[in-house]
């Protein structure tokens, strides 16, 4: 693995844990503000603890001048490269992981049951990949309800029935359909009309039903019907 970001070992709080220089961070990520406005906003900002998720010491610079540097934890780094939500910072969070990963890997069962900041550590990274997983879930619950809606419906269904189908008010789907291009009316015409551009992706369809009058004669009535296809892109768009 490359060494992107040196990692020290420093007393925080009475345990040795690893950490990274903060100022170091902040090159890697190339942060145009100030290193010293960047870092005291961002403490503030996401609330981070002295001497508990970081710790200041006084250095030297090259030209003799004192400067105030920061070691700051493993994971109060990854979340100063979360939030920067660039390919820098994407780079620097995986690189932490990894760092932790071979670190955990590098302590046997027993030692880390004895150690806190090991057993914190491991923690921490679980409950990240338990996030990312109900992240996951809930950005796929759109379209697992649309598979569910797909399955229960047997050919095109009226709109009325479609919007039962979404559990949404059918006043409330015409209203989007004629609203997104689905649907239309003619001038003076009375009836419902479907886009051709609907129509050719499958999503709509028109049925033609000829009715008989109480005269004997016939009339041909129309109506736009949603297909399964179109259901299941509902379900998806609506519930946006």
């Amino acid at each position: 693995m490359q060494n992107l970001i040196n990692i020290e070992t420093k007393n925080i709080k009475g345990e040795l844990i690893q950490t990274v220089n903060a100022r170091d961070l902040h090159s890697f990520l190339e942060i145009k503000n100030h290193f010293k406005d960047w870092i005291k906003d961002r403490i503030e900002k996401y609330g981070f603890i002295e001497n508990e998720d970081f710790v200041t010491f006084a250095e030297k610079t090259a030209k003799g001048r004192p400067s105030i540097e920061y070691a700051i934890s493993i994971n109060m780094a990854k979340e100063l490269s979360m939030v920067e939500r660039n390919e820098k910072g994407k780079q620097a969070r995986q690189y932490f992981i990894e760092c932790e990963k071979k670190a955990l890997e590098a302590i046997s069962p027993v030692e880390i049951l004895n150690d806190p900041s090991a057993m914190r550590g491991l923690l921490l990274n679980y409950t990240e990949k338990v996030i990312a997983l109900e992240h996951k879930v809930d950005e796929m619950k759109p379209q697992v309800e649309a598979l569910k809606r797909i399955s229960y419906s047997e050919g095109s269904l009226c709109i009325t029935d479609a919007a039962k189908a979404l559990q949404i008010k059918p006043k409330a789907l015409f209203s989007w359909l004629q609203g997104n291009d689905w649907i239309y009316r003619r001038v003076g015409g009375k009836s419902w009309v479907g886009y051709q551009d609907k129509i050719k992706q499958d999503l709509i369809e028109h049925k033609v039903t000829v009715v008989a009058r109480n005269d004997g004669s016939e009339k041909l009535t129309e109506q736009v019907r949603i297909t399964p296809k179109g259901l299941g892109k509902l379900s998806i768009l609506i519930s946006e």
